[in-house]
C-alpha cells in the first residue's frame, strides 16, 4: 500500500500528471539538496576538520530515504506546494 495515498496528495485539485511532475521537480531539489551536504562533508574531512564519519555528517533525511519517498513526504507535509500555471485554469 502507497502510504500517503495519491488521493491524498493530489486532495481533488491536481491530476496524476501533474504530481508526477511536482514530484519529479521535488526529489531533484532533495538530490541537490544531499550532493551539497556531501560535498561539504567530504571537504570537511579532506582538511581534517572533523572526526566524524561522512555517514555522520548527513542528514539522515537524506541517507536513509530515496529521493522520491522524501519528496513524496514534503509534498504531503505541506514543505513543497503545487502551483498550477496560470495559463491552464
Amino acid at each position: 500500500m502507497i502510504q500517503p495515498s495519491i488521493d491524498d496528495l493530489t486532495k481533488g485539485k491536481f491530476n496524476r500528471y501533474e504530481l508526477v511532475i511536482a514530484t519529479a521537480k521535488c526529489a531533484r531539489i532533495v538530490t541537490d539538496e544531499y550532493v551539497q551536504q556531501r560535498a561539504q562533508a567530504e571537504k570537511m574531512i579532506a582538511n581534517k576538520e572533523t572526526d566524524k564519519s561522512l555517514a555522520a555528517m548527513i542528514k539522515t533525511e537524506f541517507r536513509d530515504e530515496k529521493a522520491v519517498k522524501n519528496a513524496i513526504n514534503r509534498i504531503n507535509d505541506g514543505e513543497f506546494v503545487i502551483v498550477r500555471n496560470a495559463e491552464e485554469d
